[in-house]
């Protein structure tokens, strides 16, 4: 019997794996979480294929985003970056990624408790459809505000709703997908 998965899902290979092993699953921890933000960050105005398809790249070139790790990058480090062609080479996200490096080693309560802490707890009704899927929520205008405030960049609103829907902090598989939780 096939899998009925949510419509994207299904659209490529890499997809096919990414919906079924790890987009909605909820994940913790600094380091991980801090790859799913910055990865989002290269998205915006990409398609996400684009990202999974350089996933591997993006790691050996970010040290695998170990946040202490990438906090100590120069600026000959950014350079480095921009001259790698299995990245995505923009300045602007290449250097977020260091700033936002940096930011997160400053949160006393650890990026992972802070980006936990905008999760909805209360129950959401589940997506009929992919049109039934917002772009963003109130917790995740909040949580870009703080994380703004707090100095990170390239996290507005939508990339926080991305970042919560791929770390399981929302669940938005579509009502018929196999994966929706109930």
């Amino acid at each position: 019997m096939e899998l009925i998965r949510c419509a994207w899902g299904d659209s490529a290979p890499e997809y096919v794996a990414y919906h079924d092993e790890e987009w909605g699953t909820p994940l913790h921890g600094d380091d991980a979480l801090f790859e799913r933000l910055c990865l989002e960050a290269f998205q915006s105005g990409l398609s996400w294929i684009t990202i999974l398809r350089k996933r591997a790249a993006f790691r050996a070139a970010f040290a695998g985003f170990a946040v202490d790790a990438v906090a100590d990058f120069t600026e000959e480090d950014q350079a480095r970056l921009m001259a790698d062609a299995g990245i995505v080479r923009n300045r602007a996200k290449i250097a977020a990624v260091v700033r936002n490096a940096r930011s997160a080693q400053d949160l006393p309560e650890g990026l992972s408790a802070l980006l936990w802490s905008f999760a909805p707890t209360a129950p959401r009704p589940r997506p009929a459809t992919l049109a039934d899927v917002p772009a963003t929520s109130p917790e995740s205008v909040a949580m870009a505000k703080e994380l703004k405030r707090r100095g990170f960049v390239f996290v507005g609103p939508t990339t926080a709703y991305a970042l919560m829907q791929a770390t399981g902090m929302v669940d938005d598989h579509v009502a018929t997908c196999f994966r929706a939780r109930t």
